[in-house]
């Protein structure tokens, strides 16, 4: 298990940028899968974007493809979402997820370790 903590949240006009990352204890962050997830009110959470452990390969939900990037850096067990174009329908909090294994999946029950989330609110 890893502890994971989001950061980077916020509240942006629509078609403005945000920047979320996340912060990953242990030593063995570069074994696992990271993922995020975000959950709308009155919705269930979904997936959003996913990297494999050794980052070179990436999936996304078709909704946030080219407007969305995940990225991650192994040295500082940290996982990023680069985010623009934003929509109001992008408005979710954001979860990290860690999950033993090494592709970049999107399946959320694969996923042992989540954050606490982080509220992104992007306004019309």
């Amino acid at each position: 298990q890893v502890q994971l903590v989001e950061s980077g949240g916020g509240l942006v006009q629509a078609g403005g940028s945000l920047r979320l990352s996340c912060a990953a204890s242990g030593r063995t962050f570069s074994t696992y899968g990271m993922g995020w997830f975000r959950q709308a009110p009155g919705k269930e959470r979904e997936f959003v974007a996913a990297i494999s452990a050794g980052g070179s390969t990436t999936n996304y939900v078709n909704s946030v493809k080219g407007r969305f990037t995940i990225s991650r850096d192994n040295a500082k067990n940290t996982v990023y979402l680069q985010m623009n174009s934003l929509k109001p329908e992008d408005t979710a909090v954001y979860y990290c997820a860690a999950g033993l294994f090494t592709i970049a999946s999107m399946r959320r029950d694969g996923y042992g370790s989540w954050g606490q989330g982080t509220q992104v609110t992007v306004s019309s």
